[in-house]
């Protein structure tokens, strides 16, 4: 891991494409501006793994759970 020390309005650059900026530091938190390509995807780290777990956990599924996902929605009358 690459640990940096920057001031508010200094910056890195990441690749040729990407660019962070430290717009504020205030009690205790900094604010980063991300600066890049509109198809990078940009996550919080809690989210990104929030995502990556709920990812994993539909990977699990088995056709047995589809069967009887089917036969609750159409006993409960939602099917179409």
């Amino acid at each position: 891991m690459l640990v940096l020390t920057r001031k508010k309005d200094e910056g890195i650059i990441i690749g040729d494409s990407i660019s962070i900026t430290i717009v504020d530091i205030k009690n205790g938190q900094v604010r980063v501006g991300i600066d890049a390509p509109a198809d990078t995807r940009i996550f919080r780290r809690e989210l990104y793994e929030q995502i990556k777990q709920e990812n994993l956990a539909a990977l699990a599924w088995k056709p047995e759970d589809l069967e009887t996902l089917a036969t609750t929605l159409s006993s409960s009358g939602t099917t179409r």
